[in-house]
């Protein structure tokens, strides 16, 4: 099977918060059930840039270079005698109507159009990567720094839960979508310092707040790579 979408994602800036699992409940699509790590579950604040974006092989003119800003948590699935891990999504950004509407007809998912903006700063073994996401007169902000050179995470850690799902779940009324996503193994600098600046509330509901505004148990930006996208599956519930 060809890929429906592939892109490079690079410059992963990935903030991840500890949180009630009551509070994602709702929100788990039908037969899938939370993913623990160390006894804990998790929200991510996710964002990086998309480059070279193409829709079965075509690039769209204007929609190939922008940003994404997600906010997503981990679940996982049993097919026949393994474990699917993948993500769930509860909201993500990005700047052009077109490529939200793309991805709420073939995906089902949560996306909105924002006025976007980065800066990216790579030089002399610092970084730093800053989303910017405008709602309103307000820039809301992700940021991060790091330094040194990138590590691949080790088995069984955080840093692995966090970045090794290559499943996206979908809730929907007929049942749950499955779609896979296929990338190498990324490389990762841990943060050393962090920002996120938003009105969560509003931004992802009042039920997010305790969470996302906790000090982040964890910040890390993941070099990134080539990925590859395949259309969803619809499974009977």
């Amino acid at each position: 099977m060809k890929p429906f979408l592939t892109a490079n994602w690079r410059y992963l800036v990935m903030l991840n918060f500890a949180v009630d699992p009551k509070i994602l409940e709702p929100l788990i699509p039908i037969e899938t059930e939370l993913d623990f790590h160390g006894g804990q579950t998790f929200l991510s604040v996710v964002g990086f840039l998309f480059l070279d974006t193409r829709v079965v092989g075509l690039p769209i003119p204007l929609h190939r270079d922008f940003e994404e800003v997600n906010l997503r948590f981990y679940v996982r699935r049993k097919s026949a005698n393994e474990w699917r891990r993948g993500v769930v999504f509860v909201r993500e950004l990005v700047p052009r109507r077109a490529i939200a509407l793309i991805a709420r007809t073939f995906y089902g998912e949560p996306y909105s159009a924002l006025p976007m903006r980065h800066v990216l700063e790579h030089k002399e073994g610092r970084v730093f990567a800053e989303y910017q996401w405008r709602r309103g007169r307000r820039w809301e902000t992700l940021a991060m720094t790091a330094s040194g050179e990138p590590q691949t995470a080790g088995q069984g850690s955080h840093e692995e839960f966090i970045t090794e799902h290559y499943w996206g779940y979908t809730a929907r009324r007929d049942g749950c979508s499955e779609y896979r996503v296929e990338h190498p193994r990324w490389r990762l600098w841990t943060a050393e310092t962090t920002k996120f600046d938003a009105d969560v509330a509003t931004l992802y509901g009042p039920q997010f707040v305790e969470a996302l505004l906790a000090p982040p148990l964890s910040g890390f930006v993941a070099e990134g790579s080539h990925i590859q996208v395949y259309q969803r599956t619809r499974e009977p519930i």
